[in-house]
């Protein structure tokens, strides 16, 4: 009874700080999008899909039976002519991640949430790389766009800003969790979070309930780094988002340049093809708010001293 409570504490914590009616957690985010799809579409709806969304989307889209129809990236043109081809369709679904995690770049939630609305269409959302730090109290790209109440049904992770460890969820409205409790594979058969994982993630979202204080710091830090790396002669890819993409194209210098930071004391990642497209090679930076001003200084500065020994930067 215990164990049944703590999960039932953090998923009403969860749908309080989302500002939803109801929360049901997964053993993973990729859990959530698998289980999701699949119930809530059949033969006679549609479902429209970034061409970049993550694979656990494109996964989940895969297990159910609706007409597959995906969009060029961030493209509100190409979404609306989908939504027009699709109109005969019962019930369609526009799905997108809020934040794309090789690019940081930011879904056009406002333009989507138009368009959804003028053809009669929902809208979800994959939150795992904005929740808990994005939006002026950390609730996500549909906090910072101003489109909460817009948004139909929210998928996210416990295993990033929230406790780092594991876990995943849906929020959206109760008659949706309700069905879902009933009929999502991954939830029905597979077991429950561990209690440590329910706790800590419990308590930083608690730590968000209380505060902004943590989504405003985390801001200060990423424009600190993203503006010290523009002024070096870097190229970030994204736009205001703790995830910074250091564009440099060739896949050999992204590994170079990473092997040599780590020399440096900073570890970092060279991202290459398939992960990336050929010749959008890049070492992706994350930012925690764990990390001082003066680590973000040394970041840089390692940046700046690696790339001018390979020519990069002057």
């Amino acid at each position: 009874c215990g164990f049944q409570d703590l999960h039932k504490n953090l998923e009403k914590k969860l749908a309080e700080f989302h500002e939803r009616e109801d929360c049901i957690l997964y053993a993973s985010c990729f859990d959530a999008n698998a289980g999701l799809f699949e119930v809530l579409l059949g033969p006679e709806d549609a479902v429209l899909s970034d061409e970049l969304n993550h694979a656990s989307i494109i996964d989940g889209i895969r297990l159910c039976r609706a007409k597959r129809l995906r969009y060029k990236h961030l493209d509100l043109r190409d979404l609306e002519s989908k939504l027009k081809e699709s109109q005969s369709s019962r019930m369609r679904l526009v799905v997108t991640d809020g934040v794309f995690s090789m690019d940081g770049d930011v879904a056009p939630l406002v333009g989507i949430c138009d368009l959804a609305e003028q053809y009669g269409a929902m809208v979800f959302i994959d939150e795992c790389h904005a929740t808990g730090f994005l939006g002026p109290r950390g609730r996500g790209t549909d906090e910072l766009l101003g489109v909460m109440e817009r948004v139909d049904i929210v998928n996210s992770t416990l295993g990033k800003a929230l406790g780092g460890a594991a876990g995943g969820y849906t929020v959206g409205p109760k008659p949706l969790i309700d069905l879902l409790r009933q009929r999502s594979r991954p939830y029905l058969f597979s077991n429950s979070l561990p209690p440590p994982v329910v706790g800590c993630a419990t308590r930083a979202v608690e730590l968000l309930l209380a505060s902004s204080d943590i989504a405003h710091t985390m801001s200060a830090k990423t424009m600190r780094f993203r503006n010290k790396m523009t002024e070096a002669g870097f190229t970030i890819s994204g736009s205001a988002h703790p995830i910074c993409p250091v564009m440099l194209g060739d896949a050999r210098l992204a590994s170079l340049i990473a092997d040599d930071m780590l020399k440096l004391g900073v570890y970092v990642i060279g991202f290459s093809f398939p992960v990336v497209p050929k010749g959008k090679a890049r070492i992706r930076v994350q930012i925690s708010v764990a990390h001082t001003d003066d680590d973000i200084d040394h970041c840089v500065d390692a940046f700046v001293q690696t790339a001018r020994k390979h020519g990069v930067v002057s």
